[in-house]
């Protein structure tokens, strides 16, 4: 299998830059730097160790910020590379770091073996750090062969994921006994990644627990904060076609109890947004952009937000928050960083994929399943009768807890530095 997965690879190389352009002309690369993928460097790899992470989007990108914050004070390490694929991770993280000048991002070359190794023969990384459930063979195997340490941290293996790879049983056993060690996310993922051939297993829990929360000052918030501060107002994240709808008619069943609700709507990919606005204008509903934020008024119903990064401003100020990815056989969106900020957290039926996440928020009773427009207004409307919540010792147990793993996986990590 491994071979087949080589020669497609190889026949797919002279095709690769046409590819990437097509995709700069529909904006889903970077201008310049999507060249990045074709491994075009034109950063020196300085002297000194240097420890590599590779964190596909958004999501798992901020999920090691706490790692790196930890790392960064590490005196024997010079450098830490952070690659990322997607345009909003690179916007992001270029945001959270660009201050820490031990860091370094650059996109992931493409999987192709000459590629990956005029990557790895220009950084030569001291250790290597994947982050999730991103699995690359040429990759993997060409940092097996240059003998470097390769660890896969909050490692995500669902059930679906897992007998895709036990169908091609010796190719996954070749990719998975490569990795030195995995700290896996959840019980399910331990069993997984021990069939599917990793040597050494950890399960201390989501990393994404340790995620620091904060409040914000900045001129643009307070300005937002300013525009409703006489609001009720609740945020819809991470959502999918057609949540939006569903979030939308229960503004509009809220707003027959409470005339000042404001609804935000977080979509999971941004790009929708166009079809998402034509939607909500269909059912009368008067809508602002966050990017066009000064168009907001007492009138409007729903803020929806077209820019990446931002959604711990949104559940700061939210009484509540429904989870999307839910109400459809998506397996759910991670709810721990609304449930680091005290948010009562609603959700759909369609929890698969943090099944562990929710039972510990469960027990906690910050979380509840709805499934209806009826429920889920009637939960809201109940939320607004009192001030927003003050869950101050929720969100001390869950800190606690976050610090509980963070310190276990660094600990792991620390071995190979």
């Amino acid at each position: 299998m491994y071979f087949l997965y080589k020669f497609l690879t190889y026949i797919f190389y002279p095709f690769s830059n046409l590819y990437l352009i097509i995709r700069k002309i529909k904006k889903k690369e970077h201008s310049v730097r999507y060249k990045e993928k074709l491994s075009k460097i034109n950063i020196k790899r300085e002297e000194g160790f240097l420890v590599w992470f590779h964190a596909a989007s958004v999501g798992e990108g901020l999920s090691i910020l706490p790692i790196i914050e930890n790392l960064t004070k590490e005196e024997k390490i010079k450098k830490i590379l952070i690659t990322t694929i997607t345009l909003s991770s690179a916007e992001v993280l270029n945001k959270k770091l660009k201050e820490n000048n031990k860091i370094i991002h650059q996109f992931l070359p493409l999987d192709v073996t000459i590629y990956v190794k005029k990557f790895l023969d220009h950084w030569k990384p001291n250790l290597a750090i994947f982050v999730d459930s991103e699995i690359w063979p040429n990759l993997i195997l060409q940092i097996k062969e240059k003998k470097i340490p390769l660890s896969l941290i909050n490692g995500r293996i669902t059930k679906k994921t897992f007998f895709r790879w036990k169908f091609f049983s010796s190719f996954a056993k070749k990719i998975f006994k490569s990795f030195d060690l995995c700290v896996a996310a959840n019980s399910e993922s331990e069993k997984y990644l021990k069939i599917l051939g990793v040597n050494k297993v950890n399960n201390y829990g989501n990393i994404k627990f340790s995620i620091k929360t904060s409040t914000y000052s900045d001129a643009s918030t307070s300005f937002f904060l300013e525009k409703i501060k006489n609001r009720k107002v609740w945020c819809a994240a991470s959502t999918h076609e057609p949540e939006e709808v569903f979030c939308a008619k229960t503004h509009l069943k809220i707003k027959n109890n409470y005339k000042n609700v404001l609804t935000i709507i977080i979509p999971r990919h941004v790009n929708r947004i166009n079809s998402i606005s034509k939607k909500l204008s269909k059912l009368n509903i008067k809508f602002c952009y966050y990017s066009k934020l000064d168009k907001i008024n007492d009138d409007t119903d729903i803020l929806l937000i077209d820019v990446y990064g931002e959604t711990l401003k949104f559940f700061n100020i939210s009484w509540c928050v429904f989870l999307g990815g839910s109400l459809i056989e998506h397996g759910g969106q991670n709810p721990i960083e609304s449930s680091k900020v005290g948010c009562k957290i609603y959700h759909g039926p369609n929890v698969d994929n943090f099944t562990e996440i929710y039972q510990y928020l469960n027990s906690l009773s910050i979380s509840t399943q709805i499934e209806t427009i009826d429920e889920l207004s009637q939960c809201i409307n109940r939320e607004f009768k009192t001030p927003k919540s003050n869950n101050n010792e929720i969100i001390k147990k869950i800190n606690n807890h976050g610090n509980d793993i963070l310190n276990k996986v660094i600990k792991d990590l620390k071995k190979y530095i």
